[in-house]
C-alpha cells in the first residue's frame, strides 16, 4: 500500500519538525492548531504527523512563519 494513502484513500502529507532547531515559540500552533501544539511543559508536539491534505495550506503557513525553518512537509 502506498504510504501516502490511508483510510478511505485520503492522501496525507507527512509533517516533520527538527526538534533540535525548534524553539517552541508557538507560531506554528497559531497557524494550524489541528497539527501543532505547545504544551505546558514548553515543548512542541505534532498531533498528527500524517496530516490530511485538506490542511496543507495551513501547514505550509506554519512552516513559513517558523523563524528557524524547523518545519518541513514531505509528500
Amino acid at each position: 500500500m502506498d504510504p501516502g494513502r490511508v483510510r478511505n484513500q485520503e492522501v496525507r502529507m507527512r509533517v516533520v519538525v527538527d526538534f533540535d532547531t525548534c524553539q517552541s515559540n508557538a507560531l506554528c500552533m497559531a497557524a494550524c492548531p489541528e497539527v501543532f501544539e505547545v504544551r505546558e511543559d514548553g515543548f512542541l508536539y505534532v498531533l498528527d504527523e500524517a496530516t490530511p491534505e485538506a490542511l496543507r495550506a495551513r501547514v505550509e503557513e506554519a512552516a513559513r512563519v517558523c523563524p528557524l525553518g524547523a518545519i518541513t512537509i514531505e509528500g
